[in-house]
């Protein structure tokens, strides 16, 4: 006499919905991070404003910014660059890629001297795709009642 029970376990099927939710926090993340990235924006400059300008429709590839703090210091993907650094990178894209757009974001309390360094060595690297980047008017102040 067998007493025991026979009890077979029923594989259990995969479970769909929470590896859907996964992945489309995955997708959310990365296509917030590459927009991000695409900007290359540092929050700590503020661009002044202009009131004609034109609004680029999506950067181009293998755009550079500069990005050109208050006290002087030259950022370019999130490492500061002293002259003769920026000098060398610049001279190295521009031996390869003729056309190299540049785009300066100089903050608003940058001394005009330190944009004019910047300007001057694009020149001396041999790129002369420069722009510069600024806001709309209403974005730079609310207007007042």
């Amino acid at each position: 006499m067998n007493f025991r029970k026979q009890h077979t376990i029923d594989p259990v099927p995969m479970q769909l919905a929470p590896l859907v939710d996964v992945l489309l926090l995955l997708v959310i993340f990365f296509a917030v991070s590459y927009k991000f990235g695409q900007d290359e924006q540092l929050m700590d400059i503020s661009v002044p404003a202009a009131d004609e300008g034109k609004e680029r429709a999506k950067s181009s590839v293998g755009e550079i910014v500069i990005n050109v703090k208050s006290d002087g210091v030259m950022v370019i993907n999130g490492q500061e660059n002293s002259h003769d650094e920026l000098l060398a990178k610049l001279k190295n894209i521009a031996s390869v890629y003729k056309d190299q757009a540049v785009i300066i974001r100089g903050d608003i309390k940058t001394a005009y001297e330190h944009i004019v360094t910047v300007l001057d060595t694009c020149q001396k690297a041999g790129i002369w795709n420069v722009a510069f980047a600024t806001k709309r008017p209403e974005e730079a102040a609310p207007k007042q009642p």
